[in-house]
């Protein structure tokens, strides 16, 4: 995910071939994905999750989603009786492994692939899928690196086809997302509450308002 404090993650870059130590910490009644001693995904996400998924469902049924994290959306997705097909890339085996180990019986429709979406992006045929999800663990470098949107965004548009969609992850502050808003006419944004943990360090505040921003391709 991207995340929205002003604390630098060093979970996963462009660049950088290295695995970072994983780990799946349950204590306490909370649930937090570690990617290189950050916190990449928690499971009080799950509802936020959920509706990103539901709303990506709305625009098709050939899905795409970069980054599986808990497996919440891919799951939601995959489970939805309107998919055809969902593919999620993922980085890193460690985190397939740690859901698999949860998940042992998957959906027909979910394929999980691995690989670095900022290579993967220039091979996807163009005008195949109906929509993505975003949501990686990347470095705050990469996402302030302007150069590397204004090559990689461009490239999104290409893969969906007319009126599909493109997701984020969701924002606890409601200003659409730089890095894409040049590059789609049409956006929609959907207000939730939400309840973080105490702990959680990657949003303003643990409770409030978190904005889905759906980016359509016109």
């Amino acid at each position: 995910m991207e995340k929205e404090s002003t604390t630098e993650s060093t979970t996963e870059s462009v660049t950088e071939d290295a695995t970072p130590d994983i780990q799946l910490i349950e204590s306490g009644g909370e649930v937090t994905l570690s990617i290189g001693g950050e916190q990449a995904m928690q499971a009080w996400e799950r509802d936020l999750m959920w509706a990103s998924a539901d709303l990506l469902c709305e625009y098709g049924q050939d899905f795409y989603e970069v980054g599986l994290g808990l497996g919440l959306s891919a799951l939601r997705v995959a489970g939805n009786p309107a998919t055809r097909s969902h593919t999620v890339l993922e980085l890193y085996g460690e985190v397939e492994e740690l859901f698999r180990e949860k998940h042992p019986e998957l959906p027909p429709a979910l394929r999980i692939e691995r690989g670095d979406f900022f290579r993967r992006i220039y091979d996807l045929p163009s005008e195949s899928f109906d929509g993505m999800l975003f949501d990686p663990a990347l470095d705050m470098e990469v996402w302030k690196d302007e150069d590397l949107w204004a090559r990689v965004v461009p490239e999104i548009v290409r893969v969906l086809r007319p009126g599909g969609v493109f997701i984020p992850f969701f924002s606890t502050r409601p200003e659409l997302r730089w890095q894409y808003v040049d590059y789609f006419r049409t956006i929609r944004v959907e207000r939730h509450a939400y309840q973080a943990y105490d702990t959680t360090e990657y949003t303003y505040g643990t409770s409030g308002n978190a904005y889905i921003q759906c980016f359509q391709k016109d």
